[in-house]
């Protein structure tokens, strides 16, 4: 069996190079200041990211504009990005990219990427992914042959990023089965409803397609192979990013037991308050080391990658919103209101756990994948 990855040297300078970079940009005023705009995020601040950082493609190959360093590196930043509550369109990001660079055509390829991942577009997937898979029975937009080109009508619910995106990559039904479509966000017949979302550092939309203009990019035979690829590293990625939340709900919840004071000493001298602690510590790596094997093992191919994928998905998710959940107890008082930290962190986390999957459809994908080649094999 291959060796499992480590945390090389330069892993951990990439993860110190983004920490400093969002201590800098992204601090807790920054944030709050960012998620009440209109937009929800600084485009400056994301052009620096994909240009000056050069860090929203390094899971991609470089002839496309990108690192070529592979998801563990991309899974290192969104760990980061998540820890600070970064405000920009990441989700949109994680699940276009991918879906992208799965594609078979160059052409297509070499003319979004570069502007992408150099953080000069914003670029989103519109699909429906349900139970954590992609469900193609789902999909509510169909499209049909025009003079020019290819045309689409119908509707698409809680795109990420869907109304700052300048493309956004639908899937469409034709003649009973699903194609990939890139869709510019100026497109007659276009329509975008941002929504109100419980995390407002993360934006969602409707979308409405009426007799609009598209470019298919994926043919039935491709698109849900590339669509399915999506998923599994937007879900990876995702995972990372609770990792993240998780990772500063305890940096922060232990910083504050530390100084809080009852009874003349500390209240995290209290026996109770130490085992929460331990246990959420806990909870930390193991969400890590499930997110991390995913990354690893969707590059080096050697572990069925569902598998992987759903077991970091449901651990990540259980593991965040436990840990955002015991923070705003252990805050106490402060916990629960508007100007405290943990309800930030605790509207991320529950919001992530509901997006491309909840824990319980994950932990059903995972039996899934285990039985299945058992019930084959007897």
């Amino acid at each position: 069996m291959p060796q499992e990855f480590e945390f090389t040297d330069d892993l951990l300078e990439l993860r110190s190079m983004m920490r400093d970079f969002c201590d800098a940009t992204s601090p807790e005023p920054v944030v709050r200041e960012t998620m009440l705009s209109d937009s929800g995020f600084d485009p400056a601040l994301w052009r620096r990211l994909g240009s000056e950082i050069g860090v929203l493609g390094l899971a991609v190959p470089e002839e496309y504009g990108g690192g070529g360093a592979g998801l563990v590196y991309q899974a290192i930043v969104l760990e980061e990005l998540g820890a600070s509550l970064f405000c920009g369109p990441v989700l949109g990001l994680c699940l276009a990219v991918p879906a992208l660079t799965a594609l078979s055509d160059e052409e297509i390829k070499t003319g979004y990427l570069p502007e992408i991942l150099a953080g000069e577009r914003i670029a989103t997937l519109a699909a429906p992914i349900r139970n954590g898979v992609f469900d193609s029975d789902a999909v509510t937009v169909s499209a049909e042959r025009a003079q020019d080109g290819w045309v689409l009508d119908g509707t698409a619910a809680f795109v990420p990023d869907g109304a700052s995106a300048d493309l956004i990559l639908v899937a469409a039904t034709v003649a009973d089965q699903v194609a990939l479509f890139a869709v510019e966000a100026d497109a007659a017949g276009l329509t975008r409803t941002a929504l109100s979302t419980m995390d407002l550092t993360r934006r969602q939309a409707d979308l409405a397609l009426k007799n609009c203009p598209a470019r298919q990019i994926a043919d039935p035979a491709e698109a849900p192979g590339v669509i399915e690829r999506a998923t599994l590293v937007g879900a990876t990625l995702l995972a990372a990013e609770q990792v993240g939340v998780a990772r500063q709900m305890l940096d922060t919840t232990v910083a504050h037991v530390s100084g809080r004071l009852q009874f003349g000493q500390p209240i995290g001298a209290f026996q109770a308050v130490k085992h929460r602690c331990a246990n959420m510590l806990i909870a930390v790596e193991q969400a890590r080391s499930a997110a991390y094997h995913a990354a690893w093992a969707l590059d080096d191919a050697s572990d069925h990658p569902r598998l992987a994928v759903s077991l970091a998905r449901a651990v990540a998710s259980e593991s965040s919103t436990w840990i955002s959940t015991s923070a705003i107890q252990m805050h106490g008082g402060l916990g629960f209101t508007w100007e405290g930290t943990p309800h930030l962190y605790f509207k991320r986390a529950t919001t992530d756990a509901l997006v491309l999957g909840t824990p319980e459809q994950h932990v059903d994908e995972v039996a899934r994948a285990v039985l299945d080649p058992l019930a084959g094999a007897a």
